[in-house]
């Protein structure tokens, strides 16, 4: 099928106008006026080019989760959508492993596993696209054992414009436009042109076996004392035990829920470094961690074992542990279940912040999740809000890496997210307001300096926040590019790899990297 020209009166329009954040586009006439449905590279640099000369600003989608409106808010713009750029089919004169940009990252698990019993260390949500995923950096329930995503990407096809407006599809790797290939290997999405194909020399294996469980409390009978004292033995651990190459088969998430949703949870997945879990001897510990904050109502911590899937009502209790051969599982159930991964539904609005920590929690902070998740606005619905704190650094902190992609964070233990979820546009206000009063008296006290609070600059205890988690709120701040690409040359670099091959600023939103 040649490239299809979506307009307002097709039945498909309203849909594929929009992404997955139902706060964009705000109004229907920040629509776009087209959208265009591509079936590969050629394809992509042929509508590219006509739209730029027809005076329509392009925006660009994969799986369409960007967590602002870089995309959707393009009135009478164009839409060029990745989504058939699917699947793993090798090609000629290229490195051993393809995905396209439109891949989801349900397909390149599924697709990978079934081909070659490889994997991307990617993300828990099975419906992103790589597109924007990999280009921002990527991350998983693997990157602790593995590294980011964008560490092992080795070549990319990107669709650039020159100052004529000519489009050209590159093939950038270690020979050819290397500046281009280290930009997109986590410099962000839509910012130096259009990537529709990512490759790899090698991927690592799929793990034969994983454990996975989950630790519960319930809200009804957390204290504030007790709350501390569970954040800092979770956080404490990544920044000590944590730091040890046999734990980084370990990844873990702590869903720090409000206190509507009724209970906390602490999700943990373990598979050894060889890829099974004959030696469990690591999670154990880490579970035991946590006995001391049970309470009566809470379910003790069993000892690790096989957990049979036929068994649903074990799955139930409110600490389970199990062993599952991938063969019965597959990997994408694993990622997406006990609600690690952002819920996507259509009519759901969100709004997201992000940080990265260098260390554990203080006192001080540990009583300000606690203020702000029981924290109650009258009228506003908050049971969905939460943060969630990953378990970061293991291979991820390769110092080497620093010099060959452009993800900066190489020396976090936890990454958050700050997560707003509702349904009703006249909570608009009050939930956006609820999540930058809750951040902006997290870090009110900098550690790098007074010019710096209310946000996670980069210091001893931070390192700024992550480009695929965008927040047009930092943007008040004129050091916000440093927030997400830190002090050093990385972000001087990826300027001049933007006038370079984006001369005209074709590719730009509000978070792009400016000329």
């Amino acid at each position: 099928m040649a490239i299809e020209i979506v307009l307002h009166d097709d039945v498909r329009f309203q849909l594929l106008s929009r992404g997955q954040n139902a706060r964009f586009p705000k109004k229907d006439s920040d629509r776009v006026s087209r959208i265009a449905l591509c079936e590969n590279s050629e394809d992509v640099a042929e509508v590219l080019e006509r739209f730029v000369s027809a005076g329509l600003r392009p925006t660009v989608r994969a799986g369409g989760h960007c967590y602002e409106d870089f995309v959707d808010n393009n009135p009478q713009g164009a839409i060029i959508d990745l989504s058939r750029l699917t699947g793993t089919t090798l090609k000629l004169n290229a490195p051993k492993y393809c995905l396209g940009a439109g891949t989801t990252l349900e397909q390149a698990y599924l697709e990978l596993f079934k081909r070659e019993l490889v994997t991307i260390p990617g993300g828990t949500c099975a419906g992103v696209g790589v597109g924007g995923h990999i280009a921002g950096g990527g991350y998983g329930l693997l990157s602790r054992q593995y590294g980011i995503t964008s560490d092992w990407v080795t070549a990319v096809d990107i669709v650039t414009l020159d100052c004529s407006g000519n489009a050209c599809v590159r093939r950038a790797d270690k020979t050819n436009d290397t500046d281009l290939l280290r930009a997109c290997r986590g410099g962000g999405g839509g910012n130096f042109g259009i990537i529709t194909n990512f490759y790899f020399d090698i991927l690592p294996k799929v793990p034969t076996e994983v454990l996975k469980g989950i630790i519960s409390f319930g809200w009804d009978e957390m204290t504030e004392e007790r709350f501390i004292r569970i954040l800092h033995l979770f956080s404490n651990y990544w920044e000590t035990r944590g730091t040890n190459p046999e734990t980084w088969g370990l990844f873990s998430i702590f869903n720090l829920s409000h206190r509507s949703s009724g209970r906390l949870s602490i999700s943990v997945t373990f598979t050894n470094l060889d890829g099974t879990v004959n030696d469990t001897d690591v999670v154990a510990e880490y579970l035991a961690l946590f006995d001391e904050c049970k309470a009566k109502t809470d379910v003790s911590i069993h000892p690790v074992t096989a957990l049979d899937d036929q068994d649903p009502a074990h799955m139930r209790t409110n600490l389970y542990v199990g062993k599952y051969p991938l063969q019965k599982m597959g990997w994408i159930d694993l990622q997406e279940s006990d609600g690690d991964a952002a819920v996507w539904t259509i009519n759901m609005r969100h709004k997201y912040k992000s940080s990265y920590m260098k260390r554990a929690f203080t006192r001080e902070e540990s009583a300000c999740f606690y203020k702000h998740l029981n924290r109650t606005i009258p009228g506003i619905d908050l049971s969905r809000n939460r943060v969630l704190a990953d378990s970061f650094g293991g291979a991820v902190n390769r110092k080497q890496m620093l010099e060959q992609t452009a993800s900066a964070q190489r020396s976090s233990i936890l990454k958050l997210q700050f997560i707003g979820t509702w349904t009703n546009a006249a909570e608009d206000a009050a939930q956006i307001q609820w999540l930058r009063d809750f951040y902006t008296e997290l870090y009110a006290t900098s550690t790098a300096g007074t010019k710096y609070r209310g946000v996670p600059f980069w210091s001893t205890a931070y390192e700024g926040c992550y480009i695929n988690y965008p927040d047009v709120d930092m943007l008040k701040h004129n050091y916000w590019p440093q927030l997400y690409y830190g002090t050093g040359d990385l972000f001087p670099f990826l300027q001049n790899v933007k006038r370079k091959y984006d001369p005209n600023n074709v590719f730009r939103h509000a978070m792009s990297i400016p000329l």
